[in-house]
């Protein structure tokens, strides 16, 4: 990175170190990032960070997983096909290494006052969903379908066994939240592919009778792209 923005990058971003870095999955490396600027930050279940990969100023955005009042972020990483900077800074990070990120941020966010909770989204949102699941007390009304490439893909969700675990090629996101059929009433949090956030939008809502402010939605990637964010 170069010296010369470290006092201009020191204003704007957090700087932390890897302290561990593991596969969690086959296909998810988990990250903990810590550091005294990481400390007493407010975060909100779902909330993202924006990471400078690489050697430039190239920056990815991740959700976080886990959150440490003490001075730590923990982020979860996914490698796939035609990875980009991100991906591969995930890949190759290792434990000791300085990391600059920007505080959390976003407005896809738990709402824990909601009756119902829907969660819908394959692997790049199974991550923001496990800082949500991890938030709601055990007697929560949990239900919805998330998709992975394969079983051994599915990241140790709270609440798991009550969502419907898809593999890809088989039943469709938006096919599934129509057999699902989750009543209207509380509130569903679709996430991953913009195509397919879109699409299951409209089953909760045209079909399924949902308010449109009772879904909040939130495109991660689209495909030929780097990235929404």
């Amino acid at each position: 990175m170069p010296t010369l923005l470290d006092p201009v990058l020191d204003l704007l971003m957090l700087r932390g170190t890897v302290a561990e870095a593991e596969p969690i999955t086959p296909r998810m490396r988990r990250l903990r990032i810590e550091g005294d600027t990481l400390a007493g930050l407010a975060v909100r279940p779902g909330q993202q960070v924006r990471v400078l990969v690489g050697s430039g100023l190239t920056r990815r955005t991740y959700s976080v997983w886990r959150y440490d009042p003490s001075g730590a972020v923990e982020l979860c990483v996914l490698d796939h096909a035609g990875a980009g900077p991100g991906a591969h800074w995930g890949r190759s990070v290792e434990v000791g290494e300085r990391v600059r990120l920007g505080k959390p941020e976003g407005s896809f966010t738990l709402r824990p006052e909601a009756a119902h909770h829907v969660f819908v989204g394959e692997e790049t949102a199974s991550v923001a969903f496990g800082a949500m699941l991890t938030a709601l007390p055990t007697g929560a009304r949990v239900s919805g379908c998330v998709e992975t490439e394969t079983a051994a893909d599915r990241l140790p969700l709270p609440h798991s066994d009550r969502l419907d675990w898809l593999t890809r090629g088989g039943t469709s996101l938006p096919d599934a939240v129509r057999r699902l059929a989750p009543e209207p009433g509380g509130i569903a949090y679709v996430a991953g592919e913009a195509r397919t956030v879109q699409q299951v939008r409209q089953v909760l809502v045209r079909e399924a009778g949902w308010d449109r402010r009772a879904v909040l939605t939130k495109p991660f990637w689209a495909p030929g792209k780097r990235g929404l964010e």
